[in-house]
């Protein structure tokens, strides 16, 4: 977990051997006689016949204590009292001896607080026992005891831990944490015997964040493809750095950097010894990206009440499995979250927000003066829920969720005749800026058959769009008993469907020349064969320890999701399962286990296998072993 940074308030060094002159001034003796002599000794200084006793030697303690518990002085502030109380005292004594050697005149100096001289006078000594002179100053014998008792007194304090040094810390610091973590992975994909050709297995992602692919009978290539038979091992790094701070009044700003092979939206991941120099290979320089950057307000409140305001690119803010939203995912704009308890240990939450998916380029198209109507994308999502303790050993989270993908899905273009690559159609923005594999795909142009494409069979530059509109409900909850604590068993769970799923109207899309989706068919030459889906669900069971923060804690989970084609966009799950063709339309289990090796360190372990649910068969494993560090 995020650990803030802590300042270091040590405790300060005790007191030097002397208190300062202020706080060991005896009151003034009266010295009898022509000419005073050294210091008398203790038992004669406090004797009431002779002289005025000075201030007891507690009054004097407490007196220190009462100083350094108010921080009226530090240690260095007390060295420079004290060698003025000593500069004092041999002043003093020197008088004294002056007063033997000179004995009609004794010169004395009252001296101010901060050192310097008040006032000098003379007295006339006749050498009669009426002429007195008055010193100030406390015996070396008493300077060592209240010494002595005061450094005892401190030491006592600073193990009691009731001494405080003066907390020189900037406020700036204070207000700054810093969090961070770094993973190193071994992985492995393998692909068994028994998977489709890969020519089944188009990679629309590819096409559609580069050049629109001619799929003209002209051109002999092949449209790029997804790897589903040749075996892959990876090393690969994820570095992350993230800072908050306190703006006061309830504010807080925050901003993480990440590492990452590209700007993917659902991995970190950075592959070590990239393709290219670009991404690494040749021990080339790796990127980072901006990963996030916010400004909160959180109105506060007590354990069971809160409400927050976040707006610009933010952490996950919903109840979620890595089946609908990776874990990697950030979010873009704004979101309210609040949770307010209504009983003992039942805390209803809300959370609900708006977040732009994509935004067309301001001069779309940018090659012609005539620019093209905007094709902007949003999510709109609410999610409701409680958490509730429902007895000693057993609590339950639970929550309902519906997310609306506004203009998602993709449109088709007015008639239009590309003569290159570079022309550009209306709709063309419609495509996913990114996406991963599995859901269904229409041609987005409505290409003209003419002279100048051969009838439809030359230049037939093609672009995709997702078949379907997304407006997905959704129900998380996870199960938890703690009765062998700290050993734990809890159960999550999660199911999606989407509600705006329409078989027939899939069937029905598309440019008149290529009606109905190109992918997820029983026959990959018949549209009408569409076998995609649009419900997905999945349930893992974990043990072990909730939170690793001792050596050989551990935890293990198992689990199985069922993701059929159009359940949820596919450009926002989990972006390992499955291998390379990671996404939806896949089914398979999961088993994996972690182990402390410290509290901020722990190895961890994780196998994945995937079969497809429609279309081409396809088969992964996938095997990673991690080593994990936070700060």
């Amino acid at each position: 977990m995020d650990q803030p940074l802590v300042a270091d308030n040590s405790l300060p060094s005790p007191l030097p051997a002397v208190v300062p002159s202020e706080i060991a001034s005896a009151a003034p003796q009266t010295l009898s006689g022509p000419a005073p002599g050294p210091p008398a000794s203790p038992a004669s200084q406090l004797d009431a016949s002779s002289a005025t006793p000075p201030a007891t030697e507690n009054a004097m303690v407490n007196l220190v204590n009462l100083l350094v518990d108010q921080h009226v002085i530090t240690a260095t502030a007390g060295n420079k009292l004290i060698r003025q109380a000593n500069d004092e005292a041999a002043s003093v004594h020197q008088q004294i001896l002056l007063a033997r050697t000179q004995p009609t005149t004794v010169t004395t100096s009252s001296v101010s607080a901060d050192g310097g001289a008040a006032s000098d006078s003379s007295s006339a000594v006749a050498g009669g026992s009426d002429d007195e002179v008055q010193v100030h100053y406390v015996p070396d014998v008493v300077k060592n005891q209240i010494r002595d008792e005061v450094e005892v007194d401190l030491e006592k304090q600073a193990q009691e831990g009731k001494l405080q040094a003066r907390d020189d810390v900037p406020d700036w610091v204070k207000r700054l944490h810093l969090t961070g973590d770094i993973r190193v992975r071994y992985e492995g994909d393998f692909y068994p015997s028994g998977n489709a050709s890969g020519s089944n297995f188009t990679s629309f992602n590819s096409i559609n964040t580069g050049s629109p692919f001619n799929f003209g009978q002209n051109n002999a290539n092949y449209p790029p493809s997804s790897n589903v038979n040749q075996d892959r091992e990876r090393m690969r790094l994820r570095a992350r750095l993230g800072m908050a701070y306190d703006l006061g009044q309830n504010f807080t700003a925050g901003m993480r950097i990440a590492t990452g092979s590209d700007d993917s939206p659902v991995s970190e991941n950075q592959t070590l010894g990239g393709a290219n120099s670009a991404q690494g290979g040749d021990f080339g320089k790796y990127q980072l990206w901006l990963d996030r950057a916010y400004i909160r307000y959180d109105l506060g409140g007590d354990a069971g009440r809160d409400f927050s305001l976040t707006v610009g690119r933010f952490d996950n803010p919903f109840l979620h499995t890595s089946m609908i939203w990776s874990d990697d995912l950030a979010f873009d704009g704004a979101v309210a979250q609040g949770k307010y308890a209504v009983g003992d240990g039942f805390t209803p939450f809300l959370t609900a927000g708006a977040f732009p998916v994509f935004n067309t380029d301001l001069n779309f198209a940018t090659n012609q003066p005539s620019k093209f109507q905007s094709e902007d994308k949003w999510l709109y999502a609410a999610q409701g829920g409680t958490n509730w303790k429902i007895s000693k050993d057993v609590s339950l989270k639970a929550a309902a969720a519906y997310y609306f993908f506004d203009n998602i899905q993709g449109k088709v273009s007015d008639p239009f005749v590309p003569q290159s690559a570079s022309d550009i159609s209306d709709t063309d923005d419609s495509r996913p800026s990114f996406a991963q594999n599995g859901n269904t795909y229409i041609a987005l142009r409505n290409i003209t058959p003419d002279a100048s494409n051969d009838d439809g069979l030359a230049n037939q530059y093609q672009y995709f769009g997702l078949a379907t509109p997304f407006h997905d409900f959704a129900f998380t909850t996870q199960l938890d008993y703690s009765g062998f604590d700290p050993f734990h068993l809890w159960l999550v769970g999660e199911f999606v469907k989407n509600l705006a799923f329409d078989r027939n109207a899939i069937l029905d899309n598309g440019p008149p020349q290529a009606r109905g989706p190109v992918n997820n068919l029983g026959n990959p030459t018949d549209p009408n064969s569409f076998v995609g889906g649009d419900t997905g669900w999945m349930l893992r069971l974990n043990a072990g320890k909730v939170a690793l923060q001792s050596l050989w804690d551990w935890n293990v989970q198992l689990s199985y999701r069922y993701v059929e084609s159009d359940a949820t966009v596919d450009g926002f799950t989990d972006s390992d399962f499955g291998g390379s063709l990671a996404g939806t339309n896949l089914k398979g289990f999961v088993l994996g286990g972690n182990l402390a090796l410290g509290p901020r360190v722990w190895l961890g372990l994780r196998y994945m296998s995937a079969d497809s649910i429609a279309g081409p068969a396809y088969h992964s494993d996938l095997f990673q072993l991690d080593l994990n560090a936070k700060f």
